[in-house]
């Protein structure tokens, strides 16, 4: 299978060099270009465990940077890891994940068969609904039976991401049709995870209540520290 990855961050590269491992052809969509050029010569520019040894096994055979789109319309799934912070007022910057829509769009003009867009990035419920859909399908002129789109949360752990990937504990796929969740199941063919099948608000609420309930547990831990530190 061909995947696209947009985004060579934390998430991207850690998910690309795992999808590489899993046997398919990945390219790596980054506009850093220092960061293209270090990621090609098998040298992670973050450090995390496993992480190169799976960059000098697979740069060169299934696994490349590149800077533009120009490939994707050959892929059969895209990826949109990129970032999305919080501002001053909590809510999340989606510029990096509308312009990567834009973009895949206009690469899936010259698409000839069935391509899934995926989306990996922790985004509020309706975003891949109410703002992926509408602009990759805007700006590849519609071609909507050609197009799937996905959701697809990550759930990795800093030092322990490659770890995390290849045995994670569950793999949650939102989709807007069966045959988009199908395939992007089958970019994971070969780890032994129970796959959990949703639409895709459910899957965008599935990370955020992750989240939540990791902070929770973090607070409640530190409370109980407070209250023994002053028994």
């Amino acid at each position: 299978m061909r995947i696209s990855v947009v985004g060579g961050g934390y998430v991207g590269l850690v998910s690309s060099a795992c999808f590489a491992e899993l046997g398919h052809s990945v390219d790596i969509i980054e506009i850093d270009e220092e960061k293209v050029e270090t990621i090609n010569s098998g040298k992670p520019p973050i450090y995390e465990k496993g992480l190169e040894e799976l960059l000098s096994k697979h740069v060169g055979s299934n696994l490349c940077a590149i800077t533009g789109y120009d490939d994707v319309c050959n892929a059969d799934l895209s990826f949109i890891c990129v970032g999305t912070p919080s501002g001053s007022d909590g809510s999340a910057d989606l510029s990096m994940v509308e312009s990567a829509s834009r973009s895949l769009g206009e690469s899936l003009k010259e698409s000839a068969g069935y391509h899934v867009v995926v989306v990996k990035s922790t985004v509020p419920p309706g975003t891949t609904q109410d703002l992926v859909m509408p602009t990759v399908l805007r700006y590849s002129g519609d071609l909507g039976e050609r197009i799937g789109f996905a959701m697809n949360p990550e759930f990795l752990r800093e030092g322990l991401a490659v770890q995390d990937f290849m045995q994670p504990d569950r793999i949650v796929i939102g989709s807007s049709e069966p045959k988009a969740g199908d395939l992007v199941e089958l970019a994971y063919e070969g780890l032994k995870a129970p796959v959990v099948r949703a639409d895709l608000s459910a899957a965008e609420m599935t990370k955020y209540v992750s989240n939540a309930l990791l902070a929770t547990k973090i607070s409640f831990s530190n409370e109980i520290r407070n209250i023994c530190t002053n028994v």
